[in-house]
């Protein structure tokens, strides 16, 4: 019992490590925000489909708070001296890094189904509930920039037609959902390409 203790201990850590370094290397980059990193959350999946969603849930923690570590740049920018923006930024904080993260441990819900199908639906779920927190947290923060997001210059056509034809609450998930998804639909895709190429591995597929 010992022995499966500190091999999961080792593996959580090896795992969180590689996801931690994965999420560093983003080829495509968005000036506000996100961007589309090197399967940096298909180890949170593997753990979670590995260990349990329980386990995977906790591993998603423990990855929230790696993620404010390596971008407190990014993080102490929600951050200014008026008390009412300190509990905006504390929200943001909340929703973008901690329960945007924490959710991926749902990636191990499938996991008495068979592997590869347990993988690809679990990858697909995990994203899917990131995205989800995103548009949320996007469309109540930030959906002031809206208006401008889809008025600039060489932005597609139906930019100025949605802002003619929508506004407020509307036009700020829109843009929410439009923004958050130039990133996370490719690395949903491409985290599940990769999730079903590793069910193929015995060792990876191993339930503990």
């Amino acid at each position: 019992m010992q022995t499966k203790k500190t091999l999961r201990l080792v593996e959580t850590g090896i795992l969180l490590a590689a996801a931690t370094i994965l999420s560093v290397i983003q080829p495509f980059q968005l000036p506000f925000g996100g961007g589309i990193t090197i399967f940096s959350m298909l180890p949170i999946v593997l753990l979670s489909y590995r260990h349990g969603v329980k386990w995977g849930l906790f591993s998603g923690l423990v990855y929230s708070v790696l993620q404010i570590a390596t971008g407190f740049g990014t993080v102490k920018g929600f951050f200014v001296p008026e008390d009412y923006a300190l509990a905006i930024g504390l929200c943001i904080v909340l929703l973008d890094y901690v329960l945007a993260y924490t959710v991926l441990g749902f990636g191990g819900a499938f996991r008495q189904r068979k592997p590869t199908t347990a993988l690809i639906l679990g990858t697909v779920l995990a994203l899917s509930l990131r995205y989800a927190v995103h548009i949320v947290s996007g469309a109540v923060f930030f959906g002031a920039w809206a208006e401008w997001f889809f008025t600039q210059e060489g932005f597609y056509s139906f930019g100025a037609v949605l802002v003619e034809r929508c506004s407020g609450t509307t036009l700020a998930v829109l843009y929410s959902v439009i923004y958050n998804g130039l990133y996370m639909i490719p690395e949903l895709l491409l985290t599940t390409i990769a999730a079903a190429a590793v069910s193929k591995i015995p060792y990876i597929t191993k339930k503990m």
